[in-house]
């Protein structure tokens, strides 16, 4: 149920106190986390080599699951179909104050975040609290790597994925899940580049490993995002190369797949890549692309167009065209070389225009947006120098800016910030390209845009 106007009239009023109350909130924040933390033990455990994850050591007794319960509250996931005990099938999930979760999700603008799994319940529910307490959002976005759960054909690896799915629903939190990256039993053969992300030969093989993950998890998946940026080679290297059309066969196949399980969760077709480069092998411009998919029938097999926006150094209302120019700026991109990629605001707009000028109403699904700072950090990724332009006031702007702007398009169905906990989950190692977007900064400081993301409060909005 959306809020009333006066209500929404009240939340704009408390955004304007953000940057008056910054200090006392990242002082409390910081306190409150350290509190957290080294109460968990987590502070002195530092990130492990494979992928970055929270490695919290093991609790006395032997017993690490009662451990774990005892000390946080927090009950072990419940075992789901194809374990020792099964959840039955058809049960609704529900949380504890019983808001059902299984139908279908409201129509109406939506905001999320990237939150990256652990497996860990004791850490994964200091995730959840975060996002429902202190971003008050009732969504949260995690990419599933096909690789890693099938590693071989009908043999699965589901431990992280029943961490997510049980304590998500304890949250009351919508999930979306962005499923990539073929195993290497299912590339197209004679392909020589299996190090690489790429698609599988046969889509069926892909539809039959989102039936079997929805099986397993009835009612907890809301949406789903089939694959990504597939418009460069990096993500989609193929022996066909980036023929639009083998990926609305993938959609189509996925679509079906997932509307025999559930009819209720949001088909998102794979953001695209926006990039200037247009060479047809490496790259394609994403408008260009765009086009392309609609073309091959893309919106006949996706409730929602998937795009991406991790945004450089100018504001989410800016157009490509109408920069003002920084001359103080370190990046010159946006002043010097105008192009639309550079923009939120012509990027996104752009794959609206398109989709309307196919005869469709389709919504989009922005399923990563951010702005990279690296003031707080003691380096920055290669490449990066547009974080520099950055500062976390500003990011945190920003984020205010580009959700209004969302808002009042009336085209944007759901959008998930990118990220949550990256950069605790890596320690804040500033050579990864995903820390900059991080709100959660060194020494567990919340950044200001929790203040301006949290104002909003669409946890109270999509959940009555």
């Amino acid at each position: 149920m959306q809020t009333s106007m006066v209500a929404r009239q009240r939340q704009r009023q408390m955004r304007g106190f953000v940057v008056a109350w910054l200090g006392v909130t990242l002082f409390m924040g910081a306190v409150t986390f350290a509190g957290i933390y080294y109460a968990t033990g987590l502070i002195n455990n530092g990130g492990s080599d494979s992928g970055g994850d929270i490695s919290v050591a093991a609790l006395p007794g032997g017993d690490r699951d009662a451990a774990a319960q005892q000390a946080t509250g927090v009950p072990t996931p419940t075992a789901f179909p194809g374990t020792e005990a099964e959840t039955p099938a058809e049960e609704p999930v529900t949380g504890s104050s019983g808001a059902d979760l299984s139908g279908p999700v409201p129509d109406v603008f939506q905001l999320g975040v990237q939150v990256q799994e652990n497996p860990d319940p004791t850490v994964y529910q200091i995730w959840m609290g975060e996002v429902t307490d202190k971003l008050k959002l009732s969504w949260i976005k995690q990419q599933v790597r096909w690789e890693d759960v099938e590693p071989v054909q009908g043999q699965y690896d589901w431990a992280a994925l029943d961490t997510t799915m049980e304590l998500t629903a304890q949250a009351q939190v919508r999930v979306m899940l962005s499923v990539v990256t073929a195993p290497d039993w299912a590339r197209e053969q004679g392909n020589q580049r299996l190090d690489e992300v790429g698609p599988p030969e046969d889509p069926q093989t892909y539809a039959a490993f989102l039936t079997a993950l929805l099986e397993r998890y009835p009612g907890h998946v809301h949406a789903i995002e089939v694959w990504n940026e597939m418009n460069i080679d990096r993500e989609w290297a193929s022996v066909y190369g980036l023929q639009p059309s083998r990926y609305v066969t993938l959609l189509q196949a996925a679509h079906d797949a997932i509307k025999a399980v559930d009819p209720n969760i949001i088909v998102i077709s794979g953001a695209l890549s926006p990039t200037g480069v247009n060479d047809g092998v490496g790259a394609y411009d994403d408008f260009v692309y765009m086009e392309m998919l609609i073309n091959a029938g893309m919106l006949d097999y996706a409730d929602c167009v998937g795009a991406h926006h991790n945004g450089y150094n100018i504001g989410p209302t800016i157009p490509w065209n109408n920069v003002p120019n920084d001359p103080t700026a370190i990046f010159r991109g946006p002043f010097d070389n105008p192009h639309h990629s550079w923009s939120f605001y012509s990027t996104l707009q752009g794959y609206s225009q398109r989709i309307q000028n196919a005869g469709s109403d389709t919504k989009l699904c922005i399923t990563e947006f951010g702005w990279p700072v690296v003031e707080d950090l003691s380096a920055m990724p290669r490449g990066f120098e547009f974080a520099q332009d950055n500062t976390l006031v500003e990011q945190a702007q920003y984020f205010s800016e580009a959700i209004q702007e969302m808002e009042d398009w009336g085209t944007v169905w759901l959008a998930f910030v990118w990220n949550l906990n990256y950069g605790a989950q890596a320690g804040w190692d500033a050579s990864n390209d995903n820390v900059p977007y991080s709100l959660l900064r060194p020494d567990w400081v919340p950044a200001p845009a929790y203040d301006a993301i949290g104002a909003y409060d669409f946890r109270s909005e999509t959940m009555q």
